[in-house]
This record gives C-alpha cells, structure tokens and sequence, in this order.
C-alpha cells in the first residue's frame, strides 16, 4: 500500500473516525484504525463493536492499492503534529507504516486488516433521507433526557419513531421526557427503534446545521446514518420503549406563560443556592407572579420573583431545577408555556408558539 495526501485534507475524517475509537480495549485491533486504498479511494474506518464509523477521502494521486491497520491515537497525533498544508505519504513496509512529511519520517506498528471486525448489518428493511440540519435538530433537543448507566438499560438510548409522515426522537430517564419531531415528504410503516447512547452522541458530533441530505436505513439490528464522505453504523437496543404518550399530560387545568429567557435566568441564579445533591426548588405561583424559592441545608435561602402570564388560585409545587433549565436551554422561542393539571401531576413544557417539540417534568416534594 502507497499512497499521498495533503494533511489538511486527511486530518478532518482522521479525527471523525478516531472519536469513534475507545482508549481502552479488550482486544488490540479495536485501538486501531482500518486504513484501505481501492482505485483513487481511501477509506478510514474505526469501530468500538457498537459502533462503527468510515470515512472516505478521493486521493488525487494513483496510488498501490492495499489495506491494513494502525493505532488510530498515534496515527491522529502525528497527523495533527505535521505541517499545515503539507503532503504526507504513507507507505506499508512489512510490519510497519511508514509516515513521511518534509523532513520528518515516522514507523507505526501494524495488524492485519483482516483482524478488524466489521459490524453485521443484516437486511434493510426501510430508507428514507433528511436534512442533516433537521437530524441535528432533532437529536440535540432531546439528547439531554436520555438515562446514563440506569438498570432499565432501554431507557439508556433514544427512541426514532416513524409513524404516518412524522419522524421522531423521545429520551426519558423517567424524571423529564423530551419529544420533537419533523415531517417527512411520505408515510412510512410504523417503526420504532432504541439508539444507544453512544450512537446518539456520535450522530450529534458528526452531522452540522447544512441543507446536505443524509440517508438513515434501518435494518432489524442496526441504524445507518449515509451521507457522500460518511458511513455512521450502529447496533439498536434490543428492547421496548416505555409508551412515551402515556406520559403527557393532557389538558392542563393550570396554564402559565412566561419569557424564556427570563425564567432560565432567574432558576439558574436560586439554583446555586439549592440542594446541591438533590436540586429542588419550590415554584410559587399567584396571579401574574411566579415565585422561585431554593434552600440547603446550610439553611441559605435564594428568592426569585418573574412576571409571569397567569391568573387562577394561588399554587406551590417543587422541581429539580436542572431539569427545568435543561428544557429552557433547548427551547429556542421567546415565550413558554407550562401546563399543570395539580400540584402533583407532571408539568407540560413547551413553546407557547408553534413548536415541534415538548417536554415532561416530573415533579418533587420539597
């Protein structure tokens, strides 16, 4: 295998797929990256078994053909090392990869490409396209209710929907629930699938705010993300989504509407004086007044007063405050509406405009 290229074209799928790659593995292989040249193609893949990620490069040069694999740490390090601009050739000698920029020359151990697992993708059963901006958008507005390490190892991931002409993302980690959703130009059969953690996050950090297309396919064990440079892959939980429209509330008999931008700055200064373990804050409500009181057991106490649009009898209900600003961070409206139906029900939050999104929090006893 031979081949040249320019650094500033190679570092950038370099460090997509390398993002990929776990620091610690079990097996060797799985710390490397897969490097293969076919025709004027060079192909980049990284994988942790759960996930894999190839990245494809047209080389301007004809080069020998060949494929085989490389620690993708020292390989990313060297490359960000190099000179800006500069051309760097890779040349496989035996055991070793060769790496030559001006006067600088390097040998990295190698293993076989046929050691490097590729992820079993089976049948596909649906395929459909989506602006990788309208992707972005709908991940990163519910990412952040997604569960970390819970037992209910299917609340560790996303839920996609697709139902009639909708395409959806749900998380909950059974304390708040995040929903947003865009339509699609046709009805698909519906569908539902679990994305892991892991995946979810390199699907936010790999697609941008663009109009570029992106093909997902989903098969009975893996999402495929497409797009001309990428190939995302990931394995699906096996298992089942709680019945996420359960959890809405539904017509609300207590209706507030306030200015986000003044309730996020007003919960997050009582937030620094709250429960640093268990973040409540209790929320006060009278006639065009929201009241926000936060304690410790330090016994400090913060107060916040916001004008708020709201008439009805006098109500006091607590909430974990983070998960109050992690909604108002997402939401990107001006005005928001939140709706009760008692002091003990769960909190519908949303934009008090047109939305595609809403949002569930559970409340608490303080």
């Amino acid at each position: 295998m031979r081949f040249t290229i320019n650094r500033e074209v190679l570092l950038r799928p370099l460090q997509q797929v390398a993002g990929v790659v776990e620091r610690r593995q079990t097996l060797p292989v799985l710390s490397n990256v897969l490097i293969i040249v076919e025709g004027n193609e060079l192909s980049l893949t990284g994988t942790d078994l759960e996930v894999e990620l190839v990245a494809k490069v047209e080389l301007e040069d004809v080069s020998e053909p060949g494929e085989i694999t490389v620690p993708a740490r020292k390989l990313m390090d060297i490359c960000k090392s190099l000179d800006a601009d500069k051309d760097i050739s890779f040349q496989q000698d035996e055991q070793k990869l060769i790496i030559r920029s001006g006067r600088s020359k390097f040998s990295l151990s190698t293993l076989p490409a046929g050691e490097f697992p590729n992820l079993e993708d089976g049948p596909s059963a649906i395929e459909f396209e989506i602006q990788q901006s309208d992707l972005k958008r709908l991940i990163s507005k519910t990412a952040f209710a997604m569960a970390q390490q819970d037992v209910r190892y299917y609340l560790n991931g996303m839920l996609l929907e697709l139902k009639d002409n909708f395409f959806r993302t749900v998380a909950t980690d059974g304390h708040r629930l995040a929903l947003c959703e865009s339509k699609l130009s046709h009805d698909f059969p519906e569908t539902q699938i679990i994305v892991p953690r892991k995946g979810v996050l390199e699907l936010l950090r790999l697609f941008g705010e663009d109009d570029e297309r992106v093909s997902i396919i989903i098969g009975n064990n893996h999402i495929r993300a497409k797009t001309r440079e990428l190939v995302f892959t990931s394995k699906l939980v096996d298992g089942k989504f709680p019945d996420y429209d359960r959890v809405i509330p539904k017509g609300g008999k207590i209706t507030l509407v306030g200015d986000r931008g003044a309730l996020r700055q007003s919960f997050q200064r009582a937030a620094i004086l709250s429960n640093e373990k268990y973040r409540g804050v209790r929320i006060q409500l009278s006639e065009g007044n929201m009241k926000i009181v936060a304690n410790n057991p330090e016994q400090e106490e913060a107060e916040e007063e916001v004008s708020i649009d709201y008439t009805g009898h006098d109500v006091e209900i607590g909430f974990n405050v983070g998960y109050l600003l992690e909604v108002l961070n997402v939401i990107e409206e001006e005005s928001v509406q939140i709706s009760l139906s008692d002091t003990n029900s769960s909190a519908l939050v949303e934009s008090a405009e047109d939305s595609d999104s809403i949002y569930v929090v559970m409340p608490m006893r303080i």
